[in-house]
């Protein structure tokens, strides 16, 4: 049974601060071909057929090399994968063209390494993405104890999003003027049961739950350590600015193969792909994809 449903669009004016959204293991190299700026080089763009995709740690790559794959190889395309260590890396190899393509960050995350470092990639297409999720550590309580330890986003948009969750779970309370771009500790209006809130990197959520006594965990790292996330005492109520999309370099997106990425992700066969595998189940879904 699906656990896959439609979390409904709320508009938010969003200033992303996040940092690095994880690590990842080893990577392959592929010959990406670097777009230009002139008529040429726009021309070799649009008829590109070998298609490197840049990934950090997180289900997004077998999601792609299962699902889109197979899609796009019978369309004539050969799709490479490189593998990168945090979120600058991968979207600097976009804007410079040693990469056609991303898949592992949210558009706030886009919009902040856009701002920060002078790039223009856009966003191509959202995909399928696990929501953040409240896991327990030590304890074996889903109400925590006075004084229970709980490890949070050292980053904002996700301490953002990990405060938030807290709040439904009714742990805490946050100020009504929480902002993605500066969310911090500072937002916890109300604690009454004198939670000890660590922040960790991202990538060190999962690892914390054998020292603190609650952790809350970006999704990504919870699929890439095998945990589940039907098994999570909460999951957020993921909102569309925060789900995955696939991002490419700004004047790509009008490209054949882009449009390629585009449709086989909205196509029938990725989505039977999505909900005949239970490993996916509590995913947050695309309205694209929504079922009824």
């Amino acid at each position: 049974m699906r656990a896959i449903r439609r979390i409904g669009r709320v508009s938010l004016l969003l200033v992303a601060g996040a940092l690095g959204l994880g690590a990842c293991s080893g990577s392959t190299s592929g010959g990406a071909t670097q777009a230009g700026t002139s008529s040429d080089a726009d021309s070799s763009a649009d008829s590109l057929t070998t298609i490197t995709v840049g990934f950090n740690s997180g289900p997004y790559e077998q999601m792609f090399t299962e699902g889109i794959e197979p899609i796009l190889e019978s369309e004539g395309y050969t799709l490479k994968t490189q593998s990168f260590s945090d979120g600058i890396q991968v979207n600097q190899a976009l804007n410079d063209g040693e990469i056609q393509a991303n898949i592992m960050q949210h558009q706030v995350y886009l919009d902040y390494v856009n701002q920060q470092r002078g790039f223009s990639n856009v966003s191509l297409v959202q995909v399928p993405g696990p929501p953040m999720g409240l896991f327990a550590g030590k304890s074996d309580s889903p109400e925590p104890a006075d004084g229970a330890s709980v490890a949070l986003p050292n980053e904002p948009s996700n301490l953002y999003r990990a405060l938030l969750l807290l709040q439904d779970a009714g742990w805490i309370t946050v100020s009504e003027s929480i902002d993605s771009g500066t969310a911090s500790l500072n937002d916890v209006t109300s604690n009454p049961h004198d939670l000890k809130l660590t922040l960790l990197e991202n990538s060190q959520a999962v690892r914390s739950l054998e020292d603190l006594d609650y952790a809350v965990v970006q999704g990504n790292f919870v699929v890439s350590a095998g945990l589940d996330l039907t098994s999570a005492i909460k999951l957020e109520d993921l909102q569309d600015e925060f789900s995955v999309i696939v991002a490419v370099a700004d004047g790509n997106t009008e490209t054949a193969w882009a449009k390629a990425i585009v449709e086989a992700y909205q196509s029938q066969e990725f989505a039977d792909y999505i909900h005949s595998n239970s490993q996916y189940d509590g995913y947050h879904l695309p309205s694209y994809m929504d079922s009824e």
